[in-house]
């Protein structure tokens, strides 16, 4: 067994060894730019997108046309935010989110209220799910956006998205979703969800760092979005600049993977998580567990540990690679507001763990991290009376 255990796997996943061998040609073979039509080189590149886009498409049940290449989820998500709002600004300026969104809708929102827009931002139930009957009180005359998550990426919980799509839809509003722990995990389908902007990257699902994708609607109308980056009009005039081919064929492969095995990867990382989850709580009293019971990611535990401050937890355990929430936002630290939204107080923040398993982990290296959590946690607490407790 390979130390440090790696149970961070909502932060990113290892590559696939697939989808790195599907990769190597592009670097050094089919090294061509896509976007060079005169001769094989690029034809060979452009092939590989193409094909690489239909099968990104084929995981989320869209059309290839619908998919536009980024750098990754927060590019996908400041383009499918800024470039909607900006395109219907003439019709209102509204915007609805939730609380517990990533950083990079947060923030992006955050700019676009800079910018005269109004923002409502919607609590949550202490599951973390958001009630789509507060979206649509939510609503007025005025509103062009409603962005929700599709699953947290701290807690796991999976948003009601077709309630809230459908909703939107009735009312002719952009609904866009960050779905970066989703795509790959669980199924997505954007027709059924009613989804018009979706945002997501290949990291979080076994593919390279540095490439993510943006569906945006095309018909029952196509959706029109201003670009925000200028340039030589690459991807339709959405995101000019040269595609990074090597990444979008992992991406692509990492998606083809994803259609294959996504069911037996959620037995497997459920089975793992749920046996990591029973021996914590055996053997730990004073314990609890974030999230929605049931509508979650297979893969994601959050657990608050009474009496310890996870930090100094981490420390203690340097075999064992975990987190403390969003390493998105671990540049600036700070409490975590999904865990504040909750309603966890400020012991319990600082008391609280992710764990991600993942394709590639262990029966061996779950039994392993239990072990060493139990045993550290015990010398770290001050002996106090823990009931067994699991917040759903």
């Amino acid at each position: 067994m390979r130390l440090p255990v790696y149970l961070d796997n909502n932060a990113t996943t290892r590559v696939d060894e697939r989808v790195v061998q599907a990769m190597l040609p592009y670097f050094t073979e089919k090294y061509g730019n896509a976007a060079s039509r005169q001769h094989e080189y690029g034809w060979s590149a452009e092939g590989a997108v193409e094909a690489a886009r239909a099968r990104i498409a084929s995981l989320i049940g869209a059309s290839p046309t619908e998919i536009v290449f980024t750098s990754g989820a927060t590019e996908s998500i400041n383009l499918g935010i800024k470039g909607i709002a900006e395109s219907l600004e003439g019709k209102g300026n509204h915007v609805i989110t939730a609380v517990t969104e990533h950083k990079a809708v947060l923030d992006t929102i955050d700019n676009l209220e800079r910018h005269g827009f109004r923002v409502t931002r919607l609590p949550v139930e202490d599951d973390g799910r958001v009630d789509p009957r507060d979206v649509e009180e939510a609503i007025t005359g005025q509103t062009i956006i409603v962005s929700i998550m599709t699953a947290n990426n701290e807690i796991g919980t999976i948003a009601p998205i077709a309630e809230i799509g459908r909703i939107c839809r009735a009312r002719g509003i952009a609904f866009h979703t960050d779905a970066t722990q989703a795509v790959g995990k669980i199924p997505i389908a954007v027709q059924s969800m009613f989804v018009d902007l979706m945002s997501f990257s290949a990291h979080k699902m076994y593919g390279p760092k540095g490439i993510g994708a943006l569906y945006v609607r095309s018909s029952r109308p196509a959706l029109r979005l201003v670009p925000q980056m200028d340039g030589g009009g690459h991807e339709r005039g959405l995101r000019s600049g040269t595609l990074n081919v090597p990444a979008i064929v992992g991406f692509g492969s990492a998606a083809e993977i994803a259609m294959r095995e996504m069911t037996a990867d959620a037995e497997h990382t459920g089975r793992l998580r749920d046996q990591l989850v029973t021996m914590l709580m055996t053997e730990l009293p004073g314990i609890t567990v974030n999230g929605h019971p049931s509508q979650r990611l297979p893969n994601n535990a959050s657990i608050t540990f009474g009496g310890v401050d996870a930090d100094r937890l981490m420390m203690g355990m340097k075999d064992l690679a975990l987190s403390t929430g969003s390493a998105c936002s671990s540049a600036t630290p700070s409490p975590s507001h999904v865990l504040q939204a909750i309603g966890l107080n400020h012991e319990e923040v600082r008391g609280t763990l992710r764990f991600g398993v993942g394709r590639f982990t262990t029966g061996e290296e779950v039994t392993y991290a239990a072990g060493r959590i139990v045993e550290t946690v015990m010398k770290m607490r001050v002996p106090q009376n823990y009931s067994k407790t699991e917040k759903v």
